[in-house]
């Protein structure tokens, strides 16, 4: 259940996001984030907040451990449109490498969406979004965060 705790800090984060996802386009938004994560419930919750300065919008990200499914479950919130999602992605980590999978609704449309995280260092990590039209069979990567430690 301390699975998260490798992200507890400040984080400096470049992120590159597709500017048109699902649409076959190859044109990429790169810019920096500034990240702070904690921990909570002894490692089985995690909080981060992260800060785009050039998009003028934060994030927010809660991580609550359920201890009979042995699975996280990740809720995201945005400044944008000042909400936090009701449908989390769920999944587990597994040594140094986490797949988790849920639902999001982009552009009116609902697709199955995953997360990657994957712990590459003490102070390095990475996280990827990819959103699925076809329940999984392919998916197209649309946003990773590379993180190294401030």
């Amino acid at each position: 259940m301390n699975d998260f705790d490798f992200l507890a800090g400040h984080w400096n984060v470049a992120n590159r996001r597709l500017v048109k996802a699902l649409a076959g386009s190859g044109e990429w938004d790169e810019f920096p984030g500034h990240s702070v994560a904690t921990r909570h419930f002894d490692g089985a919750a995690s909080f981060d907040e992260i800060r785009f300065p050039t998009k003028g919008f934060s994030g927010l990200t809660v991580r609550v451990y359920n201890h009979e499914t042995r699975q996280w479950s990740i809720y995201w919130g945005s400044s944008a449109p000042g909400v936090l999602d009701t449908s989390p992605m769920v999944g587990a980590l597994e040594g140094d490498r986490g797949e988790f999978y849920g639902e999001e609704t982009y552009e009116g449309r609902l697709v199955r969406c995953r997360f990657i995280w994957t712990v590459i260092g003490q102070d390095t990590a990475r996280w990827e979004q990819a959103f699925s039209e076809d329940e999984g069979e392919s998916w197209e990567t649309n946003w990773t965060m590379d993180l190294t430690r401030a």
